[in-house]
């Protein structure tokens, strides 16, 4: 079949045209201006409307277990809200348990979106435990397209690896091309701070933000950086929240380091002072790791974005519903389980703040939503690019489209929102997905467990 999308503006990250786009099967066959209606079985008309790369979320928890209990979504409802929202590609992330082979994980969370995944999804591997024959055991993953592989220098006990075996998998990485992407934050540190919070009385929401200084973020950050320059290899930042944490990937690409980064829309557009001080449990729904923090971080963040010296904005979107998840800390903040929802609304609020208030183009809105994450974790340009031969994972953008983001309408499985109320101009009408239509005029059309596994290209930083 054949799908022939005419009179739109159509936007990449270094380009935009008028013309019009032939899909053939799951691929962009032809970009041109006029081509012939009679080419093609179905005909759309997107006057007035941008043809947008799908979007690509490097950084969610799908049916994740959390705190002794499980993310919201699944793998159903997950990429459902995303793909309403826009977005065409997740990464989420398999956790290896300790003492368990890399390979149990991944298995596991295929498992887990079987049947399930609407849109395409890629894995990251979660280590926790790297004896030696680990490194084979990353190899190996490498083999079945996962690239890139996540540490956690925060959360002891739980999923925090030392500095050894931070260095040893960052090593590993010089031989089989694989990224590391970093959890930076000193754990052990903001634990110290923690337990005295407690023994102090300390015990609601706002606590988990105060206990986390910016300084833990911004020393794991420069301890991370250190380690991959000792390494000879790039490192990924996730969820860079602070103006102290940003500074010291600034200084390290400065440097002429492949230090690169991600953002969240909460750490951009929410604050301590605005979501957290003199609200109470509510609080609790702000509670995620790391926290929000204090108003003058935010404009840093935009400059970051700006500058190039944070490439990429993911939602790190982990949901627990409020009225029973979250409520597994009503009297002790260091039980709230960490996370909240954002899939669905990362396009809407990056399109609207970001091109609307003139923080940047939007050529630089498809590249930090689509284009960086495609090429950084290894799915360029099968995706993350409208061009002959690509995905043909396209969104149908109305860029004057007005909408308010509420838990009342949206999709995805959570009873709240964190930006609930934000008023939003532009936003996905229709969405394809390998040529097949999976949204239409805002409504999920498409079929569930329709998501394939992307076996990801390991590039050793050739990105960059």
């Amino acid at each position: 079949m054949r799908t022939l999308i005419q009179h739109g503006t159509i936007v990449n990250a270094d380009s935009t045209v008028k013309a019009d786009l032939l899909i053939d099967g799951a691929k962009i066959k032809e970009i041109r201006a006029s081509i012939p209606a009679t080419v093609a079985e179905t005909v759309v008309d997107a006057t007035g409307l941008l043809l947008l790369p799908g979007g690509i979320d490097a950084h969610t928890h799908l049916d994740m277990p959390f705190g002794g209990t499980t993310s919201a979504d699944d793998f159903l409802t997950g990429t459902r809200a995303a793909a309403i929202g826009g977005t065409t590609t997740i990464v989420d992330f398999a956790i290896q348990a300790r003492g368990t082979k890399m390979r149990t994980a991944l298995d596991t969370w295929w498992k887990k979106a079987e049947g399930k995944a609407c849109i395409d999804y890629g894995l990251h591997m979660i280590v926790t435990d790297l004896p030696d024959a680990g490194l084979e055991d990353m190899d190996d993953l490498v083999c079945e397209g996962v690239a890139s592989f996540k540490l956690f220098m925060a959360y002891p006990n739980v999923l925090m690896v030392d500095d050894a075996t931070i260095f040893k998998a960052l090593k590993q990485t010089a031989k089989n091309g694989a990224l590391i992407c970093m959890h930076a934050e000193n754990g052990s540190v903001i634990d110290v701070i923690v337990q005295q919070a407690l023994a102090e009385g300390k015990t609601a929401p706002i606590y988990h933000a105060l206990t986390r200084p910016t300084v833990a973020e911004a020393e794991a950050v420069h301890r991370a950086i250190a380690m991959a320059e000792m390494a000879g290899v790039p490192v990924y930042i996730v969820h860079l929240s602070s103006e102290d944490a940003l500074n010291q990937v600034r200084e390290a690409r400065d440097r002429g380091l492949p230090a690169f980064a991600e953002t969240c829309p909460q750490y951009l557009l929410l604050s301590i002072e605005d979501n957290m001080e003199g609200r109470g449990w509510e609080g609790a729904k702000y509670v995620f790791t790391p926290p929000l923090r204090e108003r003058i971080n935010l404009p840093k963040l935009w400059d970051g974005l700006r500058s190039d010296n944070l490439q990429v904005v993911s939602t790190d979107h982990c949901p627990f519903c409020f009225e029973d998840q979250k409520a597994l800390g009503k009297n002790d903040f260091t039980k709230i389980p960490n996370g909240g929802p954002g899939i669905e609304n990362r396009l809407q609020l990056l399109h609207h703040h970001g091109v609307g208030q003139g923080n940047f183009s939007l050529n630089r809105f498809v590249e930090l939503v689509s284009t960086a994450p495609a090429r950084i974790f290894g799915m360029y340009p099968q995706k993350g690019v409208l061009a002959p031969g690509s995905d043909a994972d396209i969104v149908l953008w109305d860029a004057n489209a007005d909408h308010t983001i509420s838990a009342k309408t949206h999709h995805m499985k959570v009873d709240y929102s964190m930006f609930e109320g934000f008023r939003v101009r532009g936003n996905a009408r229709d969405v394809y997905a390998r040529g097949e239509l999976i949204v239409s005029k805002g409504e999920f059309v498409g079929k569930p467990g329709r998501g394939q596994y992307l076996r990801r290209e390991a590039r050793g930083g050739a990105w960059k």
